[in-house]
């Protein structure tokens, strides 16, 4: 269950925050952004989302640490973006583009994923927002929840 729940979580923040992975050799173009897109990718590079999660129906019991490491992001569409993040868990340690898509209320940008497909994972369900230094959402994979959040930290040495 927690290499699962590190999977899940992994996913839904890369981010989390996640909906579909650019792999294959897929070139990236970037897109031409506004002041808050350019903002939050500033805001996003060499950093390291710390904080805990939660398991709905388990929410007396104590929080379980999480932590994703995002080297960069890039708006690829619209209202798509990549995530180049870090993976840890077991003896897994990759590095991954994942593409995802956000979208904005007012100021703050939003993952949101429905339903969506991850080859090998499963299907994952994530609403996630970051604002100044913080994130927060939630995540659904199967029939297990819950909640993410914590802060935005930048790596020192990246």
């Amino acid at each position: 269950m927690n290499k699962l729940r590190t999977d899940i979580l992994w996913v839904c923040l890369s981010a989390c925050f996640v909906l579909a992975m650019g792999c294959g050799g897929q070139k990236v173009v970037s897109q031409p952004m506004d002041e808050l897109e350019r903002m939050f990718s500033e805001s996003m590079t060499d950093v390291a989302l710390v904080g805990q999660f939660t398991v709905f129906g388990r929410e007396d019991s104590a929080r379980r640490p999480e932590r994703y490491e995002i080297k960069s992001i890039e708006k690829v569409g619209d209202d798509e973006w990549q995530f180049n993040a870090r993976v840890q868990y077991g003896k897994v340690d990759i590095t991954l583009p994942i593409r995802v898509p956000v979208f904005w209320a007012g100021d703050t940008p939003v993952v949101s994923m429905t339903d969506f497909s991850i080859p090998t994972l499963g299907t994952f369900t994530a609403r996630v927002f970051f604002y100044g230094e913080k994130y927060m959402g939630t995540w659904q994979h199967g029939q297990s929840g819950g909640y993410m959040f914590g802060t935005i930290e930048k790596m020192v040495g990246q």
